[in-house]
């Protein structure tokens, strides 16, 4: 494992833009802790999103897991550049003549997925304590260690949403185009989705049974690992709480997700392997 993690970090040192890359991906998560500055100011509301509550333990996780994914598309770049440079500057072929079998190939490049994702879920499991530990109102042992289940979400996301860019790299072998496939599929999914919302239009719990069929699909499962965290904050809820509205929502992390989303990222791995395996090189 670790020989093929150091031929793979030896290739990704001497690509500058994976370096580059890299660095506005972790500086943006770094300025997650900018987001406490922010006030806003209307008339005579004033809200400063510190103080509203965002890094309270435990909901801190919730919403820095939240955020951080969003940010996880800096990497994927870094993904499928590293397997197109694999193409373009014919290192593979060379790595197989030199004695690495596809099947290693292939292992060094999952690896390396798992990597990136564990750095990054410690980066913000870091960068959370910090802000959590300055600016939450409630600093209990208990409390700052509950909801760290998002955490390992985060991480099993990052694996599956890496994996399926590694799938997309080798299959179409350029990163533009497997970021461009990346889109792709995310549009398909949404119009598969708007799709079953006129299917079961006449159907009683409509949302529910859209849902019951999306959550099998890649990307939905991976954006149900970590639902979004701001109707659970609690100003928000005062103001629907005011309106009348109530949140029934689950913010869950959900075991089934996890299980749908571990079987995806075996799929993409196992088809990289499979399409290496039958591709002349």
């Amino acid at each position: 494992m670790f020989r093929l993690l150091t031929i793979e970090f030896h290739k990704l040192k001497y690509n500058k833009a994976s370096k580059v890359l890299s660095i506005i991906y972790f500086g943006l998560l770094t300025s997650i802790a900018l987001i406490a500055a922010i006030k806003f100011e209307f008339g005579d509301f004033k809200l400063h999103l510190a103080e509203a509550g965002i890094f309270n333990f435990p909901y801190i996780w919730h919403f820095n897991t939240y955020i951080a994914a969003i940010l996880k598309f800096f990497l994927l770049l870094v993904i499928v550049s590293m397997m197109s440079n694999e193409y373009s500057y014919k290192t593979l072929k060379q790595n197989l003549i030199d004695g690495l079998s596809k099947k290693e190939f292939i292992l060094s490049k999952f690896y390396t997925v798992i990597t990136f994702a564990l750095i990054s879920t410690i980066f913000v499991f870091v960068v959370s304590l910090v802000l959590g530990l300055v600016y939450s109102d409630y600093n209990e042992l208990a409390i700052i260690f509950s909801d760290l289940d998002y955490l390992l979400a985060f991480f099993i996301k990052l694996v599956g949403f890496f994996s399926f860019g590694l799938f997309l790299g080798i299959l179409v072998k350029r990163s533009a185009f497997a970021v461009g496939a990346m889109f792709i599929w995310l549009i398909a999914e949404s119009m598969f989705k708007g799709y079953l919302y006129w299917v079961f239009k006449d159907a009683e719990n409509t949302g529910d049974k859209v849902d019951g069929v999306m959550q099998f699909l890649p990307l939905e499962s991976m954006t149900n690992l970590i639902k979004e965290p701001f109707s659970r904050l609690g100003a928000v809820r005062s103001a629907a709480n005011t309106m009348g509205e109530t949140f029934t929502k689950s913010y869950a992390v959900e075991f089934s997700t996890i299980l749908i989303v571990s079987f995806w990222t075996f799929i993409f791995i196992y088809l990289s392997y499979a399409l290496l395996k039958k591709r002349d090189l």
